[in-house]
């Protein structure tokens, strides 16, 4: 590792001690310079690197002037892998995971492993990172969502792909983020398209590549977004799917306003937007919200 690096990851990382265990790193998805100083100075640490594909992991090292034992521990051997990274532990070593990239764990391999180590009474650390979910929440500018949820790949299967996208578009209070593949992104925008045109959508290509593109559309436009370019379908997606917005609340007409009005000033909020409610027929929401502004509490 060039000794300017070393130095600064070791000052970056200060006293803090790192004991035995596990270290689940996560390391670029695209531009190496994304990978944080603590990452380097607990990969020059360990005694060894458990990663989803050792030519990668180790084109990373070498990268860094780094020459460690690697352990392949990918989806189809990770239980059985695990052991490897147990008895490495039991003998009070430091063990990094780290999946091809991004963050471990978080639709890659990883998870298997952590509960493993977990369960074998060993100490699990993360070495927080480049995540490209957050990337793209990050640039979605999805300001009405009251949260997120991460999905994962769509279904490959088309009518699979469809029930599933079904389910996806009742889930309105919050961003939903999920992945594709290249050749697979044309059919998923064309399934978005036709079952819900009207939701925003993110799509966020090649994040912190060096060809990287986000753009923000109303699902029916994605298709010809897409199609537009053909450069457009090269890279890896990540898609947010927009929550949709709450509508405004329903204006209250003159009498339900006077009605309101004349029983908070007798009886409680709660009891005041009931009676309000029986009498007037106007929607209860816009009542309770009406009464928290009177009561200047909104």
């Amino acid at each position: 590792m060039p000794a300017i690096i070393a130095e600064a990851a070791a000052a970056a990382a200060g006293a803090q001690q790192h004991p035995a265990g596990l270290y689940v790193v996560a390391t670029p998805i695209g531009n190496l310079a994304d990978l944080t100083l603590r990452a380097v100075h607990v990969l020059g640490l360990v005694d060894a690197v458990a990663c989803e594909d050792t030519r990668v992991t180790a084109g990373l090292l070498n990268h860094l002037g780094l020459h460690k034992p690697l352990v392949a521990l990918h989806e189809h051997n990770e239980r059985t892998a695990a052991a490897r990274v147990l008895d490495r532990l039991a003998r009070g070593e430091r063990v990094a995971y780290v999946s091809d990239a991004g963050t471990p764990a978080v639709s890659d391999p990883g998870a298997a492993l952590v509960a493993a180590v977990q369960a074998a009474g060993h100490r699990c650390v993360p070495i927080a990172g480049v995540s490209s979910v957050v990337a793209a929440l990050s640039v979605a500018g999805d300001a009405s969502a009251s949260g997120f949820a991460f999905v994962g790949f769509a279904p490959s299967k088309a009518a699979e792909r469809r029930t599933w996208l079904a389910v996806l578009a009742t889930r309105c209070d919050e961003s939903v983020v999920l992945f594709e593949a290249p050749h697979r992104v044309a059919a998923l925008v064309e399934t978005l398209a036709e079952s819900m045109p009207t939701r925003r959508v993110t799509l966020a290509r090649e994040l912190t590549k060096q060809f990287e593109e986000v753009v923000t559309l109303a699902a029916s436009a994605a298709p010809g977004w897409l199609a537009a370019d053909a450069n457009r379908s090269r890279g890896e997606f990540v898609l947010v799917l927009h929550a949709v917005a709450t509508p405004a609340t329903t204006a209250l007409d003159a009498a339900a306003e006077r009605t309101l009005t004349l029983l908070l000033a007798e009886l409680p909020l709660k009891q005041a937007v009931s009676l309000a409610t029986a009498i007037s027929g106007a929607p209860r929401n816009a009542l309770y919200e009406r009464a928290l502004a009177l009561r200047g509490e909104a």
